[in-house]
């Protein structure tokens, strides 16, 4: 995501967003991965990085599966799906763990 100021924006609104604390967010990118495809918080920044695109902050979320199977790639889509969409129209994201650049955990006002 890229926390981005809305052309719109008043004086207020500048500050509060310079000051890490405004602003709206904009997904650039979406990807699965399965817990054995991770090794690190810095591996997941170091692939993005590979991919060329800018971002701020990281959603993330975990499906458990079912009876020791993982989820298929039906049910992962729809989760992303959902995701975005929460993203794009404002909604609660509260259910997602956000991360910035450097790890640290971010809370949504």
């Amino acid at each position: 995501m890229q926390a981005l100021l809305s052309d719109d924006h008043d004086a207020e609104e500048a500050s509060r967003f310079h000051a890490g604390r405004g602003g709206h967010l904009k997904p650039v990118m979406c990807v699965d991965k399965a817990l054995d495809e991770l090794d690190s918080f810095a591996g997941l920044v170091a692939e993005s990085e590979d991919m060329g695109r800018a971002w701020d902050i990281v959603l993330l979320a975990c499906l458990s599966g079912r009876n020791g199977i993982n989820p298929d790639s039906a049910a992962v889509d729809e989760a992303l799906k959902i995701m975005l969409h929460t993203v794009e129209s404002g909604g609660d994201l509260s259910k997602y763990m956000a991360l910035d650049r450097n790890g640290v955990p971010l809370q949504f006002a």
